[in-house]
């Protein structure tokens, strides 16, 4: 048997339960969890749920997973940066390109399936049995800083935290066009595209609440450089809110230009500083991680160019 304890994100709120799980319980099929579900063994805020239950944002979950017939991930020996580890949480610098956790167009060389390997050769405790909890994400094309649970302990304490949006979390970008105030906040609500179902957009009627404050870190006219620090973490939020103000990320053919003059392999866009409280000594603890290169050369291309 298996348990999973969830608190959903307001990223999350509005989900069906079953669509939440196949996208969260990485190890085993969607068939094996939706037995597990008609068997009775989700709780959802103590009570029993059904397949079609909504979620809301904080709700307690937890998953009882039993008879388990597929693996869905599998150890792949893939280098990955490790910033930080302890017997409960690791850090990692992703990079850019690499997909968070499998999903049906990416069944391998995503991060879980590196960690799991990593785990299994160089855990503190040399416990194979040890699984990585993925607590949050960030895009594939979105570089940087990324906390990881290894055991159920950690994992519901930093899923509290991030549903309670206590995590500081600061993202550097480079976006189109000059940015006249030295900083700001964009409040606007955001829910999925009713046409192009892979974007986001803001939607002051149908969406979910959504704050991005942001400051000028450096002008160069055409581009500036900012950082962006998230009040609540929808998808794609940082892409869709400085789209949304005619100041898309550089690199971003979905929410920008599709003519990539600096041959990027995404939006310039990274992770940089992770701090929230440590589920075990109850202290606040910071991870911060420099720009990956392309993103210091840009900057140093536009420096040049001033």
């Amino acid at each position: 048997m298996e348990k999973y304890t969830f608190v959903v994100e307001d990223n999350d709120d509005g989900d069906r339960i079953d669509k939440y799980l196949d996208r969260n319980i990485v190890d085993y099929s969607k068939m094996d969890i939706k037995k597990n579900i008609d068997k009775g063994n989700l709780f959802i805020n103590g009570i029993v749920g059904k397949p079609s239950s909504k979620l809301k944002s904080l709700d307690m979950i937890e998953f009882n997973i039993y008879g388990v017939t597929e693996m869905r991930a599998v150890p792949e020996d893939i280098t990955i940066d490790i910033v930080y580890e302890d017997e409960d949480i690791i850090i990692v610098n992703k990079p850019q390109g690499m997909v968070v956790h499998p999903s049906p167009g990416h069944r391998s060389g995503t991060l879980l399936n590196a960690l799991l390997y990593y785990l299994k050769e160089n855990s503190l405790k040399n416990e194979i049995a040890i699984k990585p909890g993925i607590v949050h994400r960030i895009d594939q094309d979105t570089s940087g800083i990324i906390v990881v649970a290894k055991n159920i302990e950690a994992h519901s304490h930093l899923s509290k935290q991030f549903a309670s949006h206590t995590i500081n979390r600061r993202y550097h970008a480079i976006v189109h066009n000059n940015i006249v105030e030295d900083n700001g906040e964009i409040d606007g609500p955001i829910c999925r595209d009713a046409v192009d179902t892979k974007k986001r957009v803001v939607d002051y009627t149908n969406g979910k609440d959504a704050i991005t404050h942001y400051k000028v870190l450096k002008r160069f006219g055409n581009f500036t450089y900012v950082e962006c620090n998230l009040t609540t973490g929808r998808t794609h939020q940082i892409r869709v809110h400085m789209a949304y103000i005619n100041h898309p990320l550089l690199g971003d053919e979905l929410y920008g230009s599709n003519i990539n003059t600096y041959k990027l392999l995404g939006q310039a866009l990274h992770a940089k500083v992770l701090g929230f409280i440590h589920p075990t000594t109850n202290k606040y603890v910071e991870f911060e991680k420099e720009v990956p290169e392309y993103f210091k050369k840009l900057l140093e291309e536009f420096e040049l160019q001033l």
